[in-house]
């Protein structure tokens, strides 16, 4: 079995921009719920041949936007692609320093 892309996912189940890109199984539902999300993270996982207990949803989302964060130095994009409010928000989840924290802010314009 050869493993799809997203794009070949989109054009297999006829989505549009206004579709979820994982619907539910479920028919009280539009999108998976984050249990199945988990479930199926969890799942990857085991197959890479990590310890499932060692990863988990929020783990990777945290990753992810700390990644982001370091090699473009775009605290702003990293805000609006974690859906935070307050920058300060993200200062805090990313675990900034207080002392980058300050240089940041002095260069973001509001």
């Amino acid at each position: 079995m050869r493993a799809k892309s997203a794009e070949d996912w989109i054009k297999e189940a006829a989505l549009s921009s206004a579709d979820y890109l994982f619907p539910s199984r479920q028919s009280g539902s539009p999108h998976l719920s984050a249990r199945q999300y988990a479930r199926i993270v969890k799942r990857w996982i085991k197959l890479m041949g990590a310890d499932p207990q060692e990863y988990g949803t929020h783990s990777l989302r945290r990753t992810k936007a700390t990644l982001i964060d370091r090699q473009t130095k775009n605290l702003r994009a990293v805000q609006r692609l974690l859906g935070h409010r307050k920058i300060e928000s993200t200062v805090r989840y990313l675990g900034v320093e207080v002392d980058d924290a300050l240089d940041i802010a002095e260069h973001i314009e509001c």
